[in-house]
């Protein structure tokens, strides 16, 4: 598999990574059996990156991989990314405290089984801080020796800016695929500009880049998306036309749709790392295939053509999910 740098002085890692919150319920009921087995594929298929968050289940994911890795002993075969800042107190649900972020990165160094997080991010922020504070609290865990980066997920490139300046930052997770093209609009350009990865979640659309989108009956089961814009009502009968086109496209190319979607996201940047997110090994090989490919200008062009910018129906969250992500450019 390719690989990829994780920063600009970061280390080296697979272009696909792999996004953990899959080791909770949040998309469906899962066994913790079941994700040893997705990190043991993940091992086989070369995937070298894997992120998670203090909050996916409420240390849930971060335990199963902390218990996986100590069944397996020796040097973890992952670059390990965890994130902070979210908590599930309905009077402050963003949290960016000095001793919040302490107290929070010891519990995740226990859970994960680590002595050192490759890579921390901000998982939201919280207005109550300036990013430069921030950042140099993060710094700080930095030069203690227990974190070896800092990220950001869901912030503007502004923002970047003014935290770089501050601190290299390794990373900057956000949403990014053929169906949300939003971070073209600065983020893209600013991260490659300041020598951070950009990476990106949902790069599989949550299931409508896939040859396998959920059904509307599946989606009344799932909290998170029976009340997001893209999946009710009308927005999600057109979206399943488009997923159709989509799905022929990639029987053209003789690729599942899910491989012609991480492909496209590979080739959007040598610093663009997409973490698909399964609970599937059949489907985690669909999309280290697409990390595999390369696409040439006409392929692109030919991509381009079936989901242009902008063809998705619906925001991407509900006024309650657009809560602290940073949507201005």
């Amino acid at each position: 598999m390719q690989q990829r740098k994780l920063g600009a002085n970061g280390p080296e890692v697979s272009a696909l990574g792999y996004g953990a919150m899959s080791f909770t319920d949040f998309y469906g009921k899962t066994t913790d059996e079941d994700s040893a087995r997705i990190l043991d594929a993940c091992v086989d298929f070369g995937i070298t990156h894997v992120d998670t968050s203090n909050v996916y289940g409420m240390g849930r994911s971060e335990t199963v991989i902390g218990a996986w890795l100590k069944k397996r002993g020796g040097e973890p075969p992952f670059r390990i990314a965890t994130k902070v800042g979210i908590q599930r107190d309905p009077e402050r649900r963003f949290n960016n405290d000095p001793d919040h972020l302490r107290e929070q990165l010891e519990g995740s160094l226990k859970r994960l089984n680590v002595d050192c997080i490759d890579l921390y991010y901000i998982h939201r922020r919280d207005t109550a801080h300036e990013i430069e504070d921030v950042t140099e609290t993060m710094a700080g865990f930095v030069k203690e020796g227990k974190i070896r980066s800092i990220g950001y997920s869901e912030i503007a490139p502004a923002s970047l800016r003014r935290a770089a300046a501050v601190h290299p930052i390794a990373a900057v997770q956000s949403e990014y695929s053929l169906q949300t093209r939003s971070p073209e609009l600065g983020l893209v350009q600013a991260c490659k500009e300041l020598g951070a990865a950009l990476v990106a979640f949902s790069p599989v659309g949550r299931a409508l880049l896939t040859d396998r989108p959920h059904s509307r009956e599946a989606i009344q089961n799932i909290d998170f998306m029976k009340n997001n814009p893209r999946f009710t009502g009308r927005n999600l009968d057109f979206n399943m036309q488009k997923n159709a086109e989509f799905r022929a496209l990639a029987a053209d190319f003789g690729v599942p749709a899910a491989s012609l979607a991480i492909a496209w996201c590979c080739a959007q940047g040598d610093h663009v790392l997409p973490i698909p997110g399964t609970r599937k090994i059949e489907h985690l090989k669909e999309c280290v295939t697409g990390a595999e490919m390369t696409l040439s200008a006409d392929d692109l062009a030919r991509i381009e053509e079936v989901l242009p910018i902008g063809w998705c129906h619906g925001d991407r969250y509900n006024a309650a999910q657009w809560v602290a992500p940073e949507r201005w450019c």
